[in-house]
């Protein structure tokens, strides 16, 4: 259960709502929309604030600009595409917080929406600066956050604005919340969590918590190569983290005291190197020659993991098996995409590049829900409060 106001709960009628949503979108090379996953993803907060009444004000980032006016990342595009949305033409400014913008919101009318520019061209904003969070603050009436994929960010436009306004939560950042709390609360079994990307850093504290609750993690990329160094396995010159070595050992001791199958490959694609003509080839874990690395899981993996995926109820997925942006080391990437496509449980991926890779080979409408924020999925599943979420009003 959601425990946060949202704006279900507040009439917003004739009122202005700053509301933060992740517009951080892919950009073509002449300027254009490349993927609207994300404004789509909030179109159902905002046409609610239309038909509302409200007079709406958009706050967004895109790319990362460090605090400084980047001309590559302004938010004209985005507006093109969003009135394009909704059927409605999307006002947009050319600053944040600026006498312009204070001019351009009070001549809007009920139903108004208006796109701020990219709130990161303002140094005050990745460090929360309290005067910048003010001046955003006093656009409007009310705060609606529904930027998932910047929640666990100690921002001024998520968290610093909270100090001034009534902040509540918008439609995809409950459902968000609501879709990857499942997992930890009450997932149906035997579940599954598929883990990949190159980091054990990143995933150990979701890998902790998981512990706790599936029945198997199935794990792949460069970031199973750690583990298997952990295991004493000779790993060439696959990428590792030396300094979670120790981490690594635990992991495996927990999953032996709580019954859970903690999977490694055994057998991966190699290569002398990244370069598009290297040599590459299978090999088992036990024989990874010195000089290569490891890019990919290799088939009789593939194999043990469609096995397990097919037996479960839930799967959640975050991070590739493998370097996928090439074909020799796509397989494995390939293949829990697939599988987890046609598999009949509850599957749930956790945003970043696993999504990249459901786009890539045309799945992403297979799958039960798809997160727009990996970095949050993964504080939120590890068991981390996110500042986005926990500053806004309690039920």
């Amino acid at each position: 259960m959601f425990k946060k106001r949202t704006i279900r709960d507040v009439d917003v009628a004739g009122k202005r709502v700053l509301a933060r949503v992740d517009f951080n979108v892919p950009l073509t090379e002449d300027g254009k929309v490349a993927d609207d996953t994300r404004i789509k993803a909030v179109l159902p907060t905002i046409s609610y604030l239309i038909e509302m009444g409200a007079k709406v004000i958009l706050i967004s980032h895109l790319g990362r600009p460090k605090g400084k006016v980047d001309n590559a990342v302004r938010m004209d595009p985005v507006a093109k595409r969003l009135s394009g949305l909704i059927g409605r033409k999307v006002q947009k400014t050319n600053e944040t917080v600026t006498n312009k913008v204070t001019e351009a919101v009070a001549h809007l009318q009920n139903g108004d929406v208006l796109l701020l520019e990219n709130v990161r061209f303002n140094p005050g904003e990745n460090k929360n600066n309290p005067k910048f969070a003010k001046q955003l603050a006093s656009l409007a009436d009310i705060f609606v956050n529904d930027a998932f994929g910047t929640a666990h960010r100690n921002h001024a436009s998520t968290v610093g604005v909270t100090n001034y306004l009534p902040a509540y939560s918008g439609f995809l950042l409950e459902k968000e919340v609501c879709e990857l709390s499942k997992l930890l609360e009450n997932p149906n079994k035997p579940f599954m969590a598929v883990l990949g990307g190159n980091k054990v850093s990143d995933k150990i504290g979701v890998i902790d918590k998981f512990l706790d609750t599936v029945d198997a993690i199935l794990t792949g990329g460069g970031m199973c190569f750690t583990f298997l160094k952990a295991k004493g396995f000779n790993i060439g010159s696959s990428i590792c983290q030396e300094n979670e070595l120790e981490h690594s050992l635990k992991m495996f001791e927990k999953a032996k005291r709580n019954g859970v199958d903690f999977l490694l490959p055994v057998d991966v694609v190699v290569a002398e190197s990244l370069a598009s003509d290297a040599k590459y080839k299978v090999v088992s874990v036990e024989n990874i020659p010195a000089g290569w690395m490891g890019l990919d899981i290799g088939p009789d993996t593939v194999k043990i993991y469609k096995d397990m995926l097919n037996r479960a109820k839930t799967i959640f997925w975050n991070g590739p098996m493998g370097v996928f942006e090439k074909e020799p080391f796509s397989q494995g990437t390939r293949a829990v995409a697939t599988a987890m496509a046609k598999s009949q449980a509850t599957t749930i991926v956790g945003g970043g590049d696993s999504d990249a890779a459901l786009k890539k080979y045309g799945l992403g409408d297979e799958i039960s829900f798809v997160s727009t924020g990996g970095g949050a999925s993964l504080k939120l599943l590890g068991g981390e409060l996110l500042p986005g979420v926990e500053s806004l009003l309690d039920k």
